[in-house]
């Protein structure tokens, strides 16, 4: 253990307040390159969520945020993007010590962050009703587009400020307010995000930020009756628990969960881009993302010559210090989920698949005491295989052989999931046939890992429903209410429907 006075001690967000649990009790944040302790938040039990959820209940009604104007809210929004970026460097080195994730990659995303803010600042103003023609000319029919109420946002630690940006930009532009849980291990960046919104004007209790683990603190807020919306992005088990969670409240639903999406590559493709585009979709971020291209289905004319050239790149793959920027992969962000990670190397050997290229933690002293694993490729892998079939979360690829596009596509959606899925051939028309075909959210064609606040995110089966990022998330977090008025001053028949 860290000595105490080494440990930075983070209270939660609560009603514009920094605040410890109501029980003093107090979680470490491990940094993943070291095993170490450099944090601490509030362990947040049930009690505490009943203070989240009120205070976000009062700044609902509060005239400071529920009164201002559209174009107000897009102020507060634009404001907070500039802000953003003049703490961009600060922003990236905590959630680089808190997750592990290469400093080089945090950094891009900070100084992305700011466009969804942006883009959904160009949104606020533009929430519109409609008016309704009807048959019976004395009523006017119209409608209004009303923020839900409090939205209860759970986001993971892979990129914990990136993926609540997500949920916030369009809550906040649709004028909801907002308990936000990150995941327990990665929430120092939530908070840092409170005291930038309080800095530019953002009134207190519009986001509250609670820290603690799931069982306790999650589970509490899912299923708190005060809330009107759950937006969740992680496993799809907890996904399960949760939609039991907001049963009881009829809270709606937005579901991000895991993938295990197939990155395609024909054999009239550019290998080298493909090459590229493989070892980014699996080996980025550690493996770490949801949208993680963990099978790579290559054909058989040229999967033995793109096997080689992986193997050959993720032997020269640098693993070392996140924050140094000379590193291209760190460590897995917990030690359960570098256990884990074993634990489904050890079972695709046991399923009979080879590993071509590492497989086991690095021999480096200097990474001893560190959450690291090497870049592993596995061949002669069935599809129907566990390593093939289940999300792994960590730098693990699975090749499988394929013959014909049809064989491809049927490979491609023979899994539970369907996020993402990359295609890589210089054949414009079988481009787009597989894109239709295939079943999943998102479809890159010889690109991967590309993302907009402008394009629709999200899952086809057990990957989640709801979309995030695009005008149309706005939707998601707004209610239709139908208003009718009555314009003559005509009586009429009490007992006859209007």
């Amino acid at each position: 253990m860290a000595s105490p006075e080494l440990i930075e001690r983070y209270g939660m967000a609560i009603g514009g307040e920094f605040v410890g649990s109501d029980a003093d009790k107090w979680m470490d944040i491990l940094n993943p390159a070291t095993g170490k302790p450099w944090a601490s938040v509030p362990a947040a039990e049930a009690v505490d969520i009943d203070r989240a959820v009120a205070a976000a209940r009062r700044a609902l009604r509060d005239p400071a945020w529920r009164e201002i104007s559209p174009m107000a809210r897009a102020e507060l929004l634009h404001r907070l993007a500039e802000r953003i970026k003049q703490d961009a460097k600060r922003l990236a080195e905590l959630e680089t010590r808190a997750n592990g994730k290469i400093i080089r990659e945090t950094a891009a995303q900070m100084n992305v962050i700011p466009n969804w803010f942006h883009y959904f600042a160009g949104a606020a103003d533009k929430i519109f009703g409609e008016t309704i023609p009807l048959e019976k000319t004395s009523v006017l029919n119209y409608t209004l587009r009303e923020p839900l109420g409090v939205v209860a946002m759970i986001v993971p630690w892979n990129s914990p400020l990136l993926l609540a940006t997500w949920k916030l930009a369009p809550a906040l532009a649709a004028g909801n307010t907002v308990v936000l849980k990150p995941a327990d291990t990665t929430p120092i960046t939530a908070l840092e995000l409170v005291r930038l919104m309080k800095e530019v004007g953002f009134p207190d209790g519009v986001v509250n930020v609670v820290t603690g683990y799931g069982p306790q603190a999650g589970a509490a807020l899912v299923s708190h009756p005060g809330v009107a919306k759950v937006s969740f992005t992680g496993g799809t088990e907890t996904a399960r628990a949760i939609i039991r969670g907001t049963a009881q409240n009829l809270a709606r639903l937005t579901l991000e969960l895991g993938g295990k999406s197939p990155n395609i590559v024909f054999d009239d493709a550019p290998l080298d881009a493909a090459m590229n585009g493989v070892i980014a979709g699996i080996f980025a971020a550690s493996g770490q993302t949801c949208i993680a291209g963990s099978r790579l289905l290559a054909h058989a004319r040229v999967h033995d010559e793109l096997v080689g050239h992986l193997v050959e790149r993720a032997k020269r793959i640098k693993l070392g210090d996140p924050l140094d920027w000379e590193t291209e992969m760190g460590p897995a962000a917990t030690r359960a989920q570098l256990d884990k990670i074993k634990q489904y190397v050890e079972l695709g050997i046991d399923e009979g698949a080879a590993v071509a290229w590492g497989g086991d933690s690095p021999d480096d002293p200097a990474l001893g005491g560190g959450f690291y694993f090497e870049p592993t490729i596995f061949t002669n892998v069935a599809n129907t295989s566990r390593i093939a079939q289940e999300e792994i979360f960590g730098p693990v690829l699975a090749a499988v052989r394929f013959a014909t596009e049809e064989d491809a596509i049927a490979t491609a959606n023979s899994v539970p999931y369907g996020l993402a899925a990359g295609v890589w051939t210089r054949d414009l028309q079988r481009a787009h046939r597989v894109a239709r075909a295939l079943e999943a959210g998102t479809v890159w064609v010889n690109t991967y890992r590309a993302v907009s606040p402008a394009s629709p995110f999200g899952g086809y089966k057990a990957s989640g429903y709801g979309r995030e990022n695009w005008h149309g998330t706005i939707d998601e977090y707004t209610q239709v209410k139908s208003v009718w008025i009555e314009l003559s001053t005509a009586t009429r028949d009490p007992f006859v429907m209007r």
